[in-house]
């Protein structure tokens, strides 16, 4: 067991979802988006109150260490606007200790970015999550708006939106039934279309009994005003949507299989660099 000195600073990592489950896309396999059936007819926001206490709190609790890693995800949180997030970046100055650094993350669908989001996110270091699962005809398979079309072309807008204004940025791709059978191409065209230095790769596992039903069918007590939905799931099927452990497995392999040869140092694939150095520590 590791020991660390009474006094010793300890980071660790959160994320915040200023609009709770609310995005502006409707991607086929996203669990998140059930969540808003719970709260029928509620627009979440993340009030200024509430941002500068969990902000002063974070900072509290990391202590003096170094580095804090002050995390954004959704939902959609770019629709939290733009000054949403600037006064965020002003209370993490208000509240850091004196040479702390603070690393500011956002994973996004990339749709909304423009001129005034990148020019903010360089200016301030921020580090963007790109949520891509490949070229366009892959891509577009699930990854759908309100209107059930393709969200591919507002992605790639906002993806040279950052690359213009030189915003680190990583992609992170879902691994499901349309793209588990084309992973070279897929690595390839982030890699050397999208010129992605930092990949994510995760697996869509959902289960096939997952269903609507009622609180008052699963013991909750009904409110004032009819029964409110609930997300539930059971049972252990998987729907045709996800991908199984095989696949999985050969989908990484054949990814690995390049990036060892030829990407090593120069390509970040974190499920990849996270095992070899546990391996090499």
């Amino acid at each position: 067991m590791i020991k660390f000195p009474p006094q010793a600073p300890l980071a660790f990592h959160l994320l915040a979802k200023p609009t709770g489950a609310i995005c502006n896309l409707d991607c086929k396999y996203c669990f998140f988006l059930s969540k808003e059936m719970l709260y029928p007819g509620s627009r979440f926001h993340m009030a200024d109150e509430l941002l500068e206490t969990y902000i002063r709190q974070l900072l509290e609790a990391h202590g003096r260490v170094p580095e804090v890693n002050i995390a954004w995800q959704g939902g959609e949180p770019t629709l939290m606007g733009l000054d949403f997030f600037k006064r965020a970046v002003e209370l993490a100055e208000k509240y850091k200790k004196p040479g702390q650094q603070i690393l500011h993350t956002m994973q996004t669908n990339g749709t909304k970015l423009d001129d005034a989001w990148c020019a903010f996110f360089k200016k301030h270091n921020f580090l963007v999550g790109l949520s891509v699962d490949g070229p366009r005809d892959i891509h577009d398979t699930y990854r759908v708006n309100k209107g059930g079309a393709g969200s591919f072309d507002q992605v790639m807008r906002g993806w040279e939106y950052l690359r213009q204004y030189g915003v680190d940025f990583n992609i992170l791709c879902t691994v499901h039934a349309a793209n588990q059978d084309h992973p070279l191409e897929i690595y390839r065209f982030f890699r050397d279309e999208l010129g992605a230095q930092y990949i994510q790769f995760i697996p869509i596992v959902e289960r096939a009994t997952a269903q609507f039903l009622p609180l008052a069918n699963v013991g909750w007590s009904e409110r004032p005003g009819g029964e409110r939905p609930l997300y539930v799931q059971s049972g252990s099927l998987v729907t045709e949507r996800s991908v199984g452990g095989a696949q999985y497995g050969r989908f990484l392999c054949a990814i690995f299989d390049e990036w060892v040869r030829r990407d090593v140092g120069q390509v970040f694939v974190q499920l990849f660099d996270t095992t070899l150095g546990a391996h090499i520590a």
